[in-house]
């Protein structure tokens, strides 16, 4: 084995345990549970009553915006922490690359606001 690929030799052993196990824990699953299914035990519980009308219903359009807008902002957040822990090494090339990514991050925001993505009514 080449010496520049010893590194990464434990990642690709987390992966093959990974793979393994979701393939053999849902097989394991599938074999080892209960087989008898029954009218009552495929039913849905809901609070014990019959169910009324479809199980699923959709979701207004609010909800995944909502759920968009809060991923966009742990990224920023995410990518924003290295750079404050690296500062000082950056220098003023660092400052500026953060700067032009939090004016992006800025126009982002105004432009959800002004559309009224932040609004929950």
């Amino acid at each position: 084995m080449n010496d520049y690929l010893l590194p990464y030799v434990p990642v690709a052993v987390l992966f093959g345990i990974a793979m393994f196990l979701a393939l053999l824990l849902p097989t394991l699953s599938v074999i080892l549970g209960p087989q008898r299914p029954h009218f009552r035990k495929t039913q849905p519980y809901e609070s014990g009553m019959t169910a009324i009308g479809e199980g699923q219903r959709r979701y207004p359009v609010k909800f995944y915006r909502v759920a968009v807008l809060f991923i966009l902002f742990d990224i920023d957040i995410i990518l924003i922490m290295p750079w404050a822990v690296a500062l000082r090494d950056l220098g003023l090339f660092g400052l500026s690359a953060v700067m032009i990514f939090i004016a992006v991050f800025i126009i982002g925001d105004l432009w959800a606001w002004q559309k009224g993505l932040l609004e929950w009514d």
